[in-house]
């Protein structure tokens, strides 16, 4: 019986500290502090479109760029929560992006109807979506390296939020850079490949996320 009893207090001796997990909201508002940097870093080193001031006393575009930020903070929220197995029993919050998504497509549709006589398109097509992907691979690999640490059971949702929320940074880093005013430019080479990134990301959750 000693044995035993020394036995226990050896392992007891031996067993690693646990420390309790963040709150969902604390982990968020991390990866939004470190998003926010490496945003101003971004936009410090392009600079800032020459009529942004201007810009933002248009109503549609403050509107796209206040749901590009909301989306942004939403993700975040939604891949902490989609962080933990019970997702903390915040099932609407985890969906919040989805619903700002849908108002967000609104606005532009909203945009694109009012633009009338349309801007004119720039040359460059492509390269936004490339500029976009470049910017948003560093934010990818830090937020799935943030994710595997913890333990979740929704791999693939939480796959595609993630790379929501890093695509996000890129494109609000763009849309404040780039002088274009076309909405169908933005939705052809900014925010349908935003999209095609989310879907990608539900197939690099269940390959990067599984334990």
């Amino acid at each position: 019986m000693e044995k035993i009893d020394q036995l226990v207090e050896s392992l007891s001796k031996d067993a690693a500290v646990l420390q309790p997990a963040p709150h969902p909201l604390l982990l968020s508002l991390k990866w939004l502090a470190v998003a926010m940097a490496y945003l101003g870093v971004a936009l410090a080193i392009s600079g800032v479109r020459a009529d942004l001031l201007q810009k933002f006393h248009q109503p549609w575009f403050a509107a796209e760029l206040g749901l590009l930020f909301a989306i942004l903070v939403t993700s975040a929220l939604s891949a902490a929560v989609l962080a933990f197995p019970d997702m903390h029993q915040k099932r609407r919050t985890a969906l919040a992006p989805l619903w700002l998504a849908g108002l967000f497509m609104l606005v532009l549709l909203n945009a694109w109807s009012a633009d009338e006589p349309p801007a004119p398109m720039p040359m460059h097509g492509f390269e936004c979506t490339l500029s976009i992907l470049l910017l948003s691979l560093l934010p990818v690999a830090g937020i799935f390296y943030a994710l595997r640490q913890f333990a979740s059971t929704h791999q693939r949702w939480s796959g595609s939020i993630a790379v929501l929320f890093a695509f996000s940074i890129g494109a609000l880093w763009l849309r404040l850079y780039e002088p274009t005013d076309s909405i169908i430019h933005l939705i052809e080479w900014h925010y349908l490949p935003l999209l095609g990134f989310s879907v990608a990301g539900w197939w690099l959750g269940k390959t990067l996320l599984k334990w």
